[in-house]
């Protein structure tokens, strides 16, 4: 079949990266949302002794509050890796502890949730919202370089060139872009 590129399955899961990381990220984010919708609202099944959790008790609603808006955050895609890292923070707090005191492994102590969810936002917080995020939408309808504020990393130059540790410079404007997902 001549104009038929064949596609590699190394190609195929580059090509998918984007879609599949903005999928986890969703799914993520609603699942988060859904456990802190549970135990502040007593809805989808509530807390384990049904209801909702007393306003301010300390920490099971505050939690409960980190869930459900850091979900809905990451969900959405915004500030996506601020709010994944707030959300891998609690759940790693919630494991060492409410579980880790149980007993040392999460299948012994029941802390499988609280472990998943840590590594699946401390990743989210890592890669990013991914291309299509509320976060990337915003960035594409206000470009930099239309009357924004000047960013913290603009005064990281002189005129020697950036100033601070290698690797968290800002980027020259020749430089090439970055791929979406990252």
């Amino acid at each position: 079949m001549p104009g038929l590129i064949p596609i590699t399955p190394r190609q195929a899961a580059e090509a998918a990266r984007p879609l599949v990381l903005t999928v986890f990220r969703i799914v993520v984010g609603l699942l988060f949302s859904c456990h802190g919708a549970a135990s502040l609202f007593g809805v989808l099944g509530g807390t384990k002794g049904g209801g909702s959790l007393p306003p301010g008790q300390w920490p099971g609603w505050w939690a409960a509050l980190i869930q459900l808006t850091g979900g809905a955050l990451v969900l959405l895609g915004i500030g996506t890796r601020t709010a994944a890292l707030l959300c891998s923070g609690s759940m790693a707090y919630a494991y060492f502890t409410v579980h880790q005191e149980h007993a040392l492994l999460p299948l012994q102590n029941g802390g499988e949730p609280s472990v998943m969810f840590c590594w699946a936002f401390l990743t989210i917080a890592v890669l990013g919202s991914g291309p299509y995020s509320l976060d990337r939408l915003l960035a594409a309808r206000h470009p930099a370089g239309e009357a924004a504020a000047p960013t913290p990393a603009a005064a990281t130059t002189s005129a020697a060139g950036p100033v601070g540790p290698v690797g968290l410079s800002p980027r020259p404007d020749d430089a090439p872009p970055r791929r979406p997902w990252r």
